[in-house]
């Protein structure tokens, strides 16, 4: 597979009037095509910041990209103006966001929203764009097309909402989707209808996704790889195998233990105790480490490097480092 999207040494902060916030802190991170890439963490560790920055949605001021690339067809996205990001962003890469119930206009139709963009991106007419619009809501399983494509948001559950905001993503036939928390206000049975849609869509169209979520459930059944994020930055990355049978980082661990399992009767849920660290000066070492039960001294001292566990199985933590044995002068 060829890579599609590569992200290098991504830094994205924020000010505010308490100071510099380091939402974003070197993220390297690479999609491959016909991939879905997850990225999995707890609310406030920069998942959606870094893929709003991808897409350059990000408000400037008061954020801003303060370093690091965005590559995508040989061209670095957060070089590009905003007229020059228009043209990709709906047509090349497409963005399904966290909330079905507010992403959606409601003065304004279905078909309205989903032909906007083929109308902006293809120059196509009313008529063939309302056409494919009837095609793309067929496809997302929404019944009775021709006639639900000129009703209003109101006049849909949550999750045909769901649907919509998926059709009006895919509609220009993307080469990456990124899906925000897609199945987040959703109930388990349409969450189950959803990610079997991202199945089919990627079956038939061959778009690369990346599925940022907090769910190790939904994960489980459709990442082919994983990126673990934890305060601005990514702390261990793996197949899907790799993250869930043989986790490395403390804190991937932390995160499948706290999650309850139906095989297990006598199961005991192990919480993460403690706060992510402040991002307005963010630690020296290991951002996990106040919270870490195997924290050494060099932990909390100096930030570890990338270590190679097997061919796509990276993490960055001590306790997978020969160095840390020269350096570790004793347990903290």
């Amino acid at each position: 597979m060829g890579k599609i999207l590569e992200v290098q040494n991504l830094h994205v902060s924020f000010k505010t009037f308490g100071g510099n916030v380091q939402a974003v802190r070197g993220v390297s991170v690479d999609l491959y095509k016909g991939e879905t890439l997850a990225i999995v963490g707890e609310s406030g560790c920069g998942k959606s910041v870094t893929f709003q920055s991808v897409m350059r949605l990000i408000p400037e001021p008061p954020g801003s990209i303060d370093s690091g690339s965005i590559f995508y067809k040989n061209k670095d996205l957060s070089k590009l103006s905003d007229k020059q990001m228009r043209k990709i962003r709906g047509k090349d890469i497409s963005m399904i966001f966290q909330d079905p119930m507010t992403a959606l206009n409601p003065t304004l139709t279905v078909g309205d929203q989903i032909t906007e963009g083929l109308i902006e991106h293809n120059s196509m007419s009313k008529r063939a764009a309302c056409k494919l619009a009837v095609n793309m809501l067929e496809l997302v399983g929404i019944p009775d097309p021709d006639t639900r494509l000129n009703q209003y948001p109101h006049q849909f559950s949550g999750g045909m909402r769901q649907r919509i905001v998926i059709a009006m993503a895919l509609v220009c036939q993307p080469e990456i989707l990124i899906a925000d928390e897609p199945t987040t206000a959703l109930d388990v049975t349409i969450q189950a209808q959803i990610l079997e849609l991202f199945k089919e869509v990627q079956e038939k169209t061959g778009v690369s996704i990346i599925l940022i979520t907090h769910d190790l459930g939904v994960v489980a059944q459709a990442a082919d790889r994983i990126a673990v994020m934890y305060a601005g930055k990514i702390v261990e990355t793996g197949g899907r195998r790799d993250i869930f049978y043989s986790p490395q980082h403390p804190y991937t661990k932390g995160l499948l233990h706290s999650v309850p399992r139906l095989d297990l009767d006598d199961q005991e849920l192990v919480p993460i105790h403690g706060t992510p660290p402040d991002l307005f000066s963010p630690p020296l070492g290991c951002p996990f480490a106040a919270r870490c039960n195997e924290a050494m001294e060099v932990c909390t001292k100096i930030y570890p490097y990338r270590t190679q566990l097997s061919d796509g199985h990276h993490v960055e933590c001590w306790l997978q480092d020969e160095r840390a044995k020269q350096l570790q002068s004793g347990r903290v």
